[in-house]
Order: C-alpha cells, then sequence, then structure tokens
C-alpha cells in the first residue's frame, strides 16, 4: 500500500491507495458492526431451538425454518454492507425510492395480498413472500429526518408539513392492512424525531393528544384491539394462554434454562420461532442468556445513540438516532410482550425473530445507520489530498499559516460531509 510523507515527518494513506472494502473497514463502526453479526449468528443458533416444532405442525422437513433463516443471513449481510458504504446523499435517494415502491406495494397488498390472521401484509411473489412495510419503515425513518432538518435550516421549506403528510400515508396503509403494532412503532419514532427537531412544545402536546385520541378510537372501533388491551388489563375478561406459557416459561428456566432442545414452550406456542422466541430463550438457555441477549442489544442502542449525538450534520444525526430507535424500540416491544407488560403486538425480534422480510429490512435499517455514522470527514479530507495538485507537499503549512488554505479546506471539509 503507498504510503506519502505528509509534511511533517508522518505518513499518511491516501485514498487513492485503498480499495472500497479497505475504505469501508476504515471507517466504519466497527464495534456495532459486531454487535450486529454477534446478533445473526445468535438467530440462527435459537432458530434451531425454536422452530423445528413449527414445522412439524405444518407437515414440514423438521429444519424446514432453519434452512430459510440461514439461506437469508447470506442477502441480508450483502445488504447491510451495501447500504453501510452509501453516503448520506445516497442514502437519501435510496430511501425516496424505496418508499415511493414500498408504498405502491401496500397499496397493491392490499388489493391482491393473501389473507393471513385476518390482515394483508404480504405479497406472494414465487416462493417468496414479501412484507413491503417493513422495508418502508426505514426509508420513512431517513425522509421524515431530512425533513425535519430542512425545516430547522430554512424557514421557506415545508419540511413538517411534508414529514406529517408521510406519516398520514404510512399509518394509514399500516391500519388497513390492519397492523396496529407497526403503526405504533412508527408513530414512537416520528414523535421522538418529532422532538428531537426542537418543534414547538404546543406542537408536542397536540401530538400527544392526537396519539391518546388514535388509541382510544382504536380501542373503540377495532374489535380485536379492544379483546387484546382488555386480556391485558384484565386477564379473567378472555384467553390469556400464549401470554401466560411465554411468562411461564421465564419461571420454567431459571438462570441457567433447562438445557437445548428441553424445553416445552415452542410446543404450545403457534409463534415461538417469530413473536415469542425470547420465551424460548428463556426457558431453554436461562436468565442469563436473556440478559446477555438484551445487554447486546442495549450496547448496539446506545452505541449507535451515542454516535448520532457527536454528528455536527442535522440531518446524519437525526436520522441516525431514528434508525436506532426503530431497532431498539421494535426489540423493546417484542421482550415486553414477553415478559407480560404489553399485549401482544405480533412483532419480530431483530435478527434473532424467523422473517424474511422482517430480517432483510432490518439489515438495510442497521445498513443505513452504519453508513451514516462513517468517519466521512476524514475520507473527504483523504479525497482532496489525491486530486488537488500540490496537496501533498502544502498540508502542513496550510494549517501551519493563519488565513491560509487550512480554513478554505475545512470548509470544504464540512460541506462534503453535509452532502
Amino acid at each position: 500500500m503507498r504510503r506519502a510523507e505528509n509534511g511533517q515527518g508522518g505518513m499518511r494513506i491516501t485514498r487513492a491507495d485503498r480499495s472500497v472494502l479497505s475504505d469501508w473497514w476504515f471507517t466504519v463502526d466497527r464495534l456495532m458492526f459486531f454487535g450486529l453479526l454477534l446478533l445473526m449468528g445468535a438467530g440462527l443458533v435459537l432458530s434451531l431451538a425454536a422452530s423445528p416444532p413449527v414445522a412439524a405442525k405444518y407437515h414440514l422437513e423438521h429444519f424446514y425454518f432453519v434452512r430459510r433463516h440461514a439461506a437469508m443471513l447470506l442477502p441480508a449481510l450483502a445488504i447491510m454492507f451495501a447500504a453501510s458504504t452509501l453516503t448520506p446523499k445516497q442514502i437519501r435517494r435510496a430511501s425516496l425510492v424505496i418508499f415511493i415502491v414500498g408504498i405502491a406495494l401496500m397499496v397493491l397488498t392490499m388489493l391482491v395480498g393473501p389473507e393471513i390472521k385476518g390482515a394483508r401484509r404480504w405479497l406472494q411473489i414465487g416462493m417468496v413472500s414479501l412484507q413491503p412495510s417493513e422495508f418502508v419503515k426505514p426509508a420513512f425513518v431517513v425522509l421524515v429526518a431530512w425533513l425535519f432538518n430542512e425545516a430547522q435550516k430554512r424557514r421557506d421549506v415545508p419540511g413538517i408539513q411534508l414529514a406529517i403528510g408521510l406519516y398520514a400515508i404510512f399509518a394509514l396503509l399500516l391500519i388497513l392492512q390492519p397492523d396496529f403494532g407497526q403503526t405504533l412503532l412508527v408513530t414512537l419514532v416520528w414523535g421522538g424525531l418529532f422532538f428531537m427537531a426542537g418543534i414547538n412544545l404546543f406542537w408536542i402536546g397536540v401530538l400527544g393528544v392526537a396519539g391518546l385520541a388514535g388509541t382510544a378510537a382504536s380501542y373503540t372501533l377495532v374489535p380485536h384491539v379492544a379483546s387484546r388491551i382488555d386480556r391485558f388489563l384484565y386477564p379473567a375478561s378472555g384467553d390469556t394462554y400464549q401470554a401466560d406459557r411465554a411468562l411461564d416459561s421465564f419461571l420454567h428456566g431459571g438462570w441457567l434454562g433447562r438445557g437445548p432442545g428441553e424445553g416445552t414452550v415452542k410446543d404450545v406456542l403457534p409463534d415461538s420461532h417469530t413473536d415469542f422466541i425470547f420465551a424460548v430463550v428463556a426457558e431453554e438457555y436461562g436468565l442469563i442468556a436473556c440478559l446477555i441477549l438484551l445487554a447486546l442489544f442495549a450496547f448496539i442502542v446506545l452505541r449507535g445513540l451515542s454516535k448520532a449525538a457527536q454528528e455536527p450534520d442535522g440531518f446524519i444525526r437525526h436520522a441516525t438516532a431514528g434508525l436506532i430507535m426503530l431497532f431498539g424500540l421494535q426489540a423493546l416491544i417484542n421482550m415486553a410482550v414477553n415478559v407480560g407488560l404489553l399485549p401482544a403486538k405480533g412483532m419480530t425480534l431483530p435478527f434473532i425473530s424467523y422473517g424474511g422480510s422482517s430480517l432483510l429490512a432490518m439489515a438495510l435499517t442497521m445498513g443505513f445507520a452504519l453508513g451514516l455514522t462513517r468517519r466521512r470527514p476524514t475520507a473527504g479530507r483523504l479525497e482532496r489530498s489525491t486530486s488537488e495538485p500540490g496537496t501533498e507537499g502544502t498540508g502542513a503549512s496550510a494549517r501551519a499559516s493563519p488565513g491560509g488554505s487550512a480554513g478554505t479546506s475545512a470548509g470544504t471539509s464540512a460541506k462534503e460531509h453535509a452532502a
């Protein structure tokens, strides 16, 4: 790898000396990336524990869901890597395309999609079931973050109005499917970005009242939502078998678990490989394994929010925080349902639960987060060092001379970073 003198006796690697892969490696947040790889590996191992009984119920090959989960890992890694190589500007453009296509597919889903458990959320494409709303979520977060940031910077841009419009379209389609769990998740993330944008507290209050009104309307007008809330608040009012068995698994597993393959909750819960996989972990591997898994999720969330807080660019700061909130809140809701702190939502545990659309969409989400948090100012300086004649010898003198080219270089770097 070629090195060049930097004018102060040190050595510097120019951007031209790096391949795309090595450039990505030296600029990506490797700790967050390795944390995500650990989650993916854990998901495959836990799929071996949770999914065989479900396959048997449907008269499928014993490791049917395990093989499908493993087959999705490679494209998930490819999507996460590809998304993490994009610049912030490319991420915005990709999000716009994904959002438009995803919304169109959601409309198509309600027209021709199969009805499963009373909902139309999937499109059947050959042997693959695609849930478009999963891919719309990260694109929606990025676009809303950009609109809120533009509204802060420019009064002539109707960013808030457009962000409200995007939310209204997406939430309406989710309700029509119906998918109230995802609607709640999207609303929480959108509300968090709304708050981060520094909007007047009056409008924060209006948003809160609107959220309460929407919850009350859902409870009044949608019978199955009312049933779930009633069973959660008053267990004697209906069947709470799944929630009770999930909670019992934590008691039966104890601290160290009953051992791999020795659990029974997966034999009686129909969604043990998706919504209730955390309960399977508790019974077979114990509370210690659950706490380790929880700590891994917490590390990724705190790492991502820390990186977002350090970002000087408003769009990157908001978009990163929104994507991390999407990841963290989905994990939190799934775990809370498993321990009886929330009504059943039908939401997967990121990278752990079985589900092709969920796995690929979450890989896209965290790929965007990795891409936004890459060390781009350094990359910008290295790029200029190869494109501007004479930079190799003038870098040190520019920094040493007050009023010299250092100010111009810093300004150019800031503009490239914002782009």
